[in-house]
C-alpha cells in the first residue's frame, strides 16, 4: 500500500520540491518517434544500418506507453535511453509513492511474447520492432526489467505474479524467433519469479541479477528492478534480421511493468569465442595455438592487440595466439564504423610425462605374462595434480588422438617380450602428455625354505590363524632388496594377475601342511612369484600346567619347569629353567622346542605363615554348654584342635567337658603349628561322703585360682561353710555333724570378678 509514502511524499515536495526534482528520472513520451528512438538514442552508431522501424502501445490522453528518459542527475543507472511499459511512460518517474495500474482492459497483448516465454491471456503490450543490417558477427544491448511486482511485502499467492517482456530475434526471411531476454549462462525468461532478492516470502531466483526493492525515494516509481542485464546474440555479417521488443501485463492490468534500454547500449560486435580461463576450466595447454578469427564481410580494415598494445603487423582478419593476454580486434567497415572483440586467454602447462617400466614375474619364462597396468598410476602420475586417470593405447598416434583406448588394464597379457605401450596423461583442462609404460617380464629360481607355523590355540589340530606379516614376512623379507613388499595368494595364477589376495590375518585350511604362494614385488617391479609351505607344528608338553603354591613368610623358594627345553623365558627376564622368590605374587616362564614354538606357564604364587595364638576363651561352668574360642594372629589357612588329632576350620568349639586340653592351631600350608594349654572347669554335680574313696570330697578339680573363695548354703540359706576351693573341698560336715542327703547351694568369687552360683546333691 503507498497510501502513506502519497502524504508523506506530498509533504516532502512542498518543502524540497527544486531538490526532490533532480533526483528521478525525467520521461519524455510526446517528442521523439519510434524511428528516432531506435536511430538516435537506443543504436546511435556510424555502424547502425536500422530501418523499417514501427511501434504499437498506447497513447493517453497525456501521452504514449513508450518514450525517451534521461538520469537528470539521479542514482538511475543509465544516462538515458528508451522506456517501454505496460502504462503510461511518464508514470514512471519517481519517487515510489503510488502504485502504477493505467492501462485500460482494452488493451490487446502479444502472441509472439507469449509463445517467447510460454505464458497466455497477456494485455497492454507496447512493441517496437525494426530491421537491423549487423556489418559484425555479434550483436547486444543491455536493459533494465522494473516492476510493481516486485512487492517487499507480500502474500504467498503473489509470488508467481509476473509480467512479461522479451526481446526477440529472427532473420527477416523466417518466422521463427528467439528470445534474447534471459538469465545470463541459461534460457530463462528473465520476470519477476526469476530474477528476485531474497528478504520477502517469496523465494529468492538468481538474485544476483536483482538490484533492490525499493523505497519511497527511488528514481523511478517502481517497486523493484534487476541490475544492469545484456541481450546478445551471434549474427551472420551481411544478413538482415527482424528485431521485437515487448512488454505486456500478464492475467490482468494491473501493477505495471517497464523495460528501460540503455542510450547507446546496442553495439555491433566481432565475437571471438569465449574467454579461455582456468576459471572455467578452458585455459590452452602448453604449447597450444588458438586462431582468433574476426574475418567479417565488407571489412576494410583490422587491427589487433594484446594487452592493450597494439600489435605491429598484425593487419589480416585472423590472428594466432601462442602466449597469455587480453587481446582485442577492431574491424573497420567504413571511416567512421568500427567493430570490436575482446577475448582473455590464459595458459596452463602439460602434465609432466613420467615413462615407467613394469616388470611381471614369469612362471615359464617366454616373456609373456599377466600385468596389472593400474600398478603404474602412481609412477605416471608423478608430481602432478589435477589430473584424470592414465589411460593406456597401444600406439603413440592413439594416445594422441584418444582413439582405441585399452579397456582392460587389469589383467592384461602383453604380446611380445618388453612390449612398449603409450599412457595418455590428461589435467582437467584438458591438456595432456604422452609416456610410456614399457612391460618386461623376470624369472627368479630362488626356492623359500618352508615357514614354520606354530599352533598355539585351544585345539591343536594342525590348524590355526595367524598374521601373516608378522609370523611369515620377515623372514622372507630378508631374502629381497629392501623396499620389496609381499602379497599372498592361494595359487600362483591369482599371483600373477593379483586378484583374491589373502588378509593379513590368516587361517590354514590343511592342517599341518600347506602351501600358498608370494608375490615379491619392488615398485612396480616383480621380483618372482614363489611358493612358500606352511609346516603347522604342535608344542604340547607335559607339565606345564598352571600352578598355585604357597610361599611361607620369610622363607625363600624355588620354582621352575623341566631343563630338556630349548630355551626359557621368565617374565622377570631371567633365562634358567628356575628361579627363586622370596616374594608372592605371578610369575609366567615361557619355554620353547628347537621349532621355535612357545608353551607358557603361570605359577601363582600366594603368601603363608605361622599362626600366632592371640587369646583363647574360655566359657566354663556351664556343664554342657562349655565352649572355647581361639583368637589367632597371621595370614595363613589355619585349623584348630584341643586334643592335636582331630582339627577344624572353625575356632570355636562347642560343649566342651571340664578338663585339661592342649590348643593347637596349624597352617595348613606347612608354614607353621601353635600349642598351648588350658583348663575348662565345672562343679561337680553331687558326692556321697561315705568313706568309700569315690566322690568322698567335694570340690572344682583342676581350679588354681588361690584368691578365690566358694561358700556353700543349705536349703534354707543358711551358710554351712567356708573354704578356698583352689586347696580343699567340703567333706559334707558342719560342726562334725553329718549334713543329710539334700541339696546344696554355692556361690563361687573367683580372683577375675566373675561370680559362679548353682547346687549340687549330698548323697549317704
Amino acid at each position: 500500500m503507498k497510501f502513506a509514502k502519497n502524504i508523506t511524499f506530498f509533504i516532502f515536495t512542498l518543502l524540497f520540491f527544486n531538490t526532490i526534482k533532480a533526483q528521478y528520472i525525467q520521461v519524455d513520451d510526446n517528442s521523439f518517434t519510434a524511428t528516432e528512438l531506435i536511430e538516435n538514442v537506443l543504436v546511435n552508431s556510424p555502424c547502425a544500418n536500422v530501418s523499417n522501424v514501427s511501434v504499437s502501445g498506447w497513447s493517453f490522453s497525456s501521452g504514449n506507453s513508450y518514450g525517451y528518459f534521461t538520469a537528470k542527475g539521479s542514482s538511475f543507472p543509465f544516462q538515458d535511453g528508451v522506456i517501454i511499459s505496460t502504462g503510461r511512460a511518464i508514470s514512471a518517474i519517481g519517487p515510489n509513492n503510488s502504485l502504477l495500474s493505467e492501462g485500460p482492459t482494452n488493451w490487446p497483448g502479444d502472441n509472439d511474447l507469449q509463445q517467447a516465454i510460454n505464458e497466455s491471456n497477456t494485455i497492454n503490450a507496447t512493441v517496437i520492432e525494426f530491421d537491423f543490417l549487423p556489418f559484425a558477427n555479434k550483436i547486444s544491448f543491455e536493459y533494465i526489467f522494473s516492476s510493481e511486482q516486485y512487492l517487499s511485502n507480500p502474500n504467498s499467492n503473489q509470488c508467481s505474479y509476473s509480467d512479461g517482456f522479451a526481446f526477440l530475434l529472427r532473420e527477416a526471411s523466417t518466422s521463427q524467433y528467439i528470445n534474447l531476454a534471459v538469465v545470463p549462462g541459461t534460457s530463462t525468461p528473465v520476470k519477476v519469479p526469476t530474477v528476485r532478492g531474497s528478504g520477502t516470502i517469496c523465494p529468492p531466483a538468481n538474485e544476483q541479477y536483482f538490484d533492490a526493492f525499493n523505497g519511497i525515494a527511488h528514481p523511478t516509481n517502481y517497486n523493484g528492478q534487476t541490475k544492469i542485464l545484456k541481450a546478445e546474440s551471434n549474427v551472420i555479417p551481411g544478413q538482415l534480421y527482424h528485431i521485437k521488443l515487448v512488454i505486456a501485463d500478464q492475467g490482468n492490468n494491473l501493477y505495471d511493468s517497464a523495460i528501460f534500454l540503455g542510450g547507446g547500449s546496442f553495439t555491433v560486435e566481432t565475437d571471438l569465442g569465449p574467454d579461455r580461463l582456468i576459471s572455467n576450466n578452458t585455459p590452452l595447454c602448453e604449447n597450444e595455438t588458438l586462431v582468433l578469427d574476426a574475418t567479417t564481410p565488407n571489412a576494410i580494415a583490422y587491427r589487433w592487440y594484446r594487452n592493450n598494445q597494439l600489435l605491429i603487423g598484425e593487419t589480416g582478419p585472423t590472428y594466432t595466439v601462442t602466449q597469455f593476454g587480453f587481446y582485442k580486434v577492431e574491424v573497420q567497415f567504413n571511416a567512421s564504423c568500427f567493430s570490436t572483440g575482446e577475448i582473455t586467454i590464459e595458459y596452463v602447462s602439460n602434465p609432466t610425462p613420467n615413462s615407467v617400466a613394469l616388470t611381471q614375474c614369469d612362471d615359464n619364462n617366454d616373456g609373456i605374462a599377466y600385468f596389472n597396468l593400474t600398478d603404474a598410476y602412481s609412477a605416471i602420475v608423478g608430481s602432478n595434480t589435477n589430473v584424470q586417470t592414465p589411460r593406456f593405447f597401444f600406439s603413440q598416434s592413439d594416445a594422441e588422438l584418444n582413439i582405441n583406448t585399452i579397456s582392460t588394464t587389469t589383467p592384461f597379457l602383453n604380446t611380445s617380450v618388453n612390449q612398449m605401450l603409450y599412457v595418455r596423461l590428461q589435467n582437467i583442462y584438458g591438456c595432456f602428455s604422452i609416456s610410456t609404460v614399457t612391460l618386461s617380464t623376470s624369472n627368479s629360481t630362488l626356492v623359500l625354505p618352508s615357514s614354520i607355523i606354530c599352533d598355539n590355540d585351544d585345539s591343536p589340530d594342525g590348524i590355526t590363524t595367524f598374521s601373516l606379516s608378522s609370523v611369515v614376512t620377515p623372514n622372507i623379507l630378508s631374502l629381497f632388496p629392501n623396499g620389496s613388499q609381499l602379497t599372498y595368494y592361494a595359487s600362483s595364477t591369482d599371483a600373477q594377475l593379483q586378484q583374491n589376495a589373502f588378509l593379513n590375518s590368516f587361517t590354514n585350511t590343511t592342517p599341518f601342511e600347506q602351501t600358498i604362494y608370494i608375490r615379491v614385488a619392488n615398485g612396480t617391479t616383480c621380483l618372482g612369484i614363489f611358493p612358500l609351505v606352511l609346516e603347522i607344528k604342535i608344542f604340547t608338553p607335559i607339565g606345564l600346567e598352571d600352578e598355585t603354591i604357597y610361599l611361607c613368610e620369610g622363607e625363600t623358594i624355588s620354582i621352575g619347569v623341566l631343563p630338556n627345553f630349548s630355551s626359557y623365558l621368565w617374565d622377570t627376564g631371567e633365562t634358567t629353567p628356575t628361579i627363586f622368590i622370596d616374594e608372592a605374587g605371578t610369575y609366567t616362564i615361557t619355554v620353547s622346542n628347537s621349532e621355535g614354538c612357545t608353551v607358557s606357564k603361570k605359577f601363582t604364587i600366594l603368601l603363608s605363615g605361622p599362626p600366632t595364638i592371640d587369646s583363647i576363651l574360655i566359657n566354663d561352668f556351664s556343664g554342657n554348654q562349655n565352649s572355647v574360642t581361639i583368637n589367632v594372629l597371621g595370614f595363613g589357612d589355619y585349623v584348630y584342635s584341643l586334643d592335636g588329632s582331630y582339627f577344624q576350620n572353625s575356632p570355636i568349639f562347642q560343649s566342651v567337658p571340664a578338663g585339661e586340653y592342649w590348643v593347637t592351631v596349624k597352617d595348613l600350608n606347612d608354614c607353621g603349628i601353635k600349642t598351648q594349654k588350658i583348663i575348662v572347669l565345672d562343679y561337680p554335680k553331687f558326692f556321697t561322703p561315705n568313706g568309700d574313696g569315690i566322690h568322698d570330697i567335694w570340690k572344682i578339680e583342676k581350679l588354681t585360682d588361690t584368691k578365690s573363695s566358694i561358700a556353700v548354703f543349705d536349703r534354707y540359706g543358711k551358710l554351712i561353710v567356708q573354704f578356698n576351693p583352689s586347696i580343699k573341698g567340703w567333706d559334707g560336715n558342719f560342726n562334725n555333724t553329718s549334713m543329710p542327703s539334700s541339696d546344696y547351694w554355692f556361690i563361687l568369687t573367683l580372683s577375675d570378678g566373675r561370680i559362679i552360683k548353682g547346687h549340687f546333691a549330698l548323697k549317704r
